[in-house]
């Protein structure tokens, strides 16, 4: 059938200059080009529909280290199985691996993306999926990598299970209604950046020893489950971040080892909006949650509070941090009893700020943490503080076990 004729490019083929190129312009719009093993010259451009599979990953499309390997410039195009490498190294340009603008209804599969300044780089693009892909920056340093992924207006599209390793970010700006689960991050700056978005799924995610876990910015409507972000380290390091952001489900999600765990700023950021943050993980942080600016209306349900240096910090010295809803949360360092043993606290734990602590009024003391020194400083700050403390939140209904979370 005319849709699904198959193009093989012969043996001969592969060592004429532009091939592929001319094997795309000759094919019928929905033909299936199966590439056989080899190096094929790069700088394409795909402008009908057409199916691409590189079949077992043996089919190489090389770019001669400027611009873009591969554009897409017509809808219902799928290319799967291939290597992609050598791109240009402009930023100004967006020099990609992939680029595709402007089109629908785009698959990108099972696809390696190395040695490219960007790796897939979408701008309006919608109904598409990017899926089981490999992707890797050039070896910059790493505020001059180029972006893995980079969706740009582009709505209503599937990124799931793709492995990012040593790119820069993979950013989602002004776009609505992706699904956005179970990829991968190591080594990057921000494992996943949101701005000016709203009714994104993210979900299932694990990201790793990056700058930034996820941080939205100036979105709505959007919710996180089941996310792993571990050790987002240094003085950037955080696992969820929220600044302006509101009604957000923030369940399910686990930040471990991170610099902060939780961090909200002006969020949620539309009067009478809430942000949900429930059934969370948040394990062995520096700081379990932040607030900074003015923070209220969250409401914070069934969470675990376990193993962090402090649980709440508030840096923005306003009062009304209380006017975040706590319930139903675990706290280890909650020293009440449960004299009914129904699993809840008898009396509310509440999180207090010692003006003379030193581990918030100088972060650098939090190196000496866990010394004999700081625990007495911190015994005596609570036994006779020198001014009244703080209070930063109220749990009514502390729980009094995890079931065996570590």
């Amino acid at each position: 059938m005319r849709w699904f004729l198959i193009l093989i490019l012969s043996f001969l083929s592969l060592f004429a200059e532009n091939a592929l190129q001319k094997a795309i312009d000759a094919a019928e719009p929905g033909s299936l080009l199966e590439l056989p093993a080899g190096t094929y010259n790069g700088n394409i451009v795909i402008n009908k529909p057409l199916i691409i599979d590189g079949i077992n990953q043996k089919a190489i499309i090389k770019g001669d280290g400027k611009g873009t390997v591969v554009r897409i410039k017509s809808s219902f195009v799928t290319i799967k199985n291939l290597i992609i490498t050598n791109s240009g190294q402009e930023h100004e340009r967006l020099d990609a691996g992939i680029a595709i603008k402007d089109v629908k209804h785009i698959k990108v599969l099972n696809c390696r993306v190395v040695d490219s300044l960007f790796g897939i780089d979408l701008q309006q693009v919608s109904d598409s999926e990017i899926s089981g892909n490999y992707i890797s920056s050039k070896p910059f340093s790493l505020g001059l990598r180029g972006d893995a992924i980079r969706l740009w207006y582009s709505n209503d599209n599937i990124i799931r299970s793709n492995k990012i390793i040593k790119s820069r970010d993979f950013i989602v700006w002004y776009s609505h209604g992706n699904l956005i689960g179970k990829n991968y991050g190591e080594y990057c700056r921000y494992s996943l950046h949101f701005m000016y978005t709203g009714k994104n799924i993210v979900q299932d995610n694990i990201f790793k020893h990056n700058s930034v876990g996820i941080f939205f910015m100036y979105s709505q409507d959007t919710e996180a489950y089941r996310n792993v972000i571990e050790n987002s380290l240094g003085t950037t390091g955080l696992g969820i971040g929220l600044k302006d952001c509101s009604n957000y489900t923030i369940k399910d999600n686990t930040m471990i080892y991170c610099a902060r765990g939780l961090y909200l700023d002006r969020s949620p950021f539309q009067p009478g909006t809430h942000n949900y943050i429930e059934g969370n993980k948040l394990l062995y942080n520096s700081i379990a949650v932040k607030f900074h600016s003015l923070s209220i209306a969250n409401i914070f349900k069934n969470n675990i509070i376990k193993g962090n240096i402090e649980n709440v910090v508030n840096d923005s010295f306003n009062r009304k941090v209380t006017e975040n809803i706590w319930i139903g949360n675990y706290w280890d360092n909650y020293q009440g009893f449960d004299r009914n043993n129904d699993g809840i606290g008898d009396t509310p734990h509440i999180e207090r700020f010692y003006a003379d602590k030193m581990l918030l009024s100088n972060p650098n003391v939090r190196f000496f943490y866990g010394s004999p020194i700081i625990s007495i400083i911190n015994f005596l700050a609570k036994l006779a503080p020198l001014s009244e403390p703080v209070v930063l939140a109220i749990d009514k209904k502390p729980k009094m076990n995890i079931g065996g979370v570590l």
